[in-house]
């Protein structure tokens, strides 16, 4: 995929200082699990160093990777919409430091500053979009029969 996930640091400034004061500086060891399939959403994260992976089930296949996320990208997208439960599972593939959000802190300033709730929510929203077909693209590319003339 040519295109990246929009990064944090496409918000607007004000806005992207508005959500960094809701930042917790954390540290994960490789292997570390974020979270799991159907976990609460409580928390996010955006990468600092280190790489994180998204992965999901499959059923008789395991646990394929889907995206691999570093410096500046967004780890968590379910926080923001109802019912806040992980559509995906998440590891620390290297060590990796990360700023840490509460979800439910967030979302309050989301409904309170219309502004900023636009301008997260649009972030996200591009960063879904993105997720989505890079999770088609790589889930094709991993059970599409081949020769099968199925095209990203």
């Amino acid at each position: 995929m040519n295109s990246a996930a929009p990064k944090v640091s496409t918000l607007p400034p004000e806005h992207r200082e508005r959500l960094m004061a809701f930042a917790d500086d954390v540290y994960f060891e490789a292997g570390h699990r974020l979270f799991e399939e159907q976990d609460r959403a409580e928390r996010f994260w955006i990468v600092k160093t280190g790489a994180i992976t998204l992965d999901a089930k499959v059923p008789g296949r395991g646990r394929p990777v889907i995206e691999t996320l570093r410096h500046g990208e967004l780890v968590g997208l379910s926080w923001l919409f109802p019912p806040y439960l992980c559509q995906s599972g998440a590891e620390a593939m290297t060590p990796v430091r990360a700023y840490e959000f509460d979800a439910t802190a967030v979302r309050s300033l989301i409904r309170t500053d219309p502004d900023f709730g636009f301008a997260a929510t649009y972030w996200v929203g591009q960063i879904l979009a993105h997720r989505l077909h890079v999770t088609r693209v790589r889930l094709l590319d991993l059970y599409a029969p081949h020769g099968s003339g199925i095209l990203a």
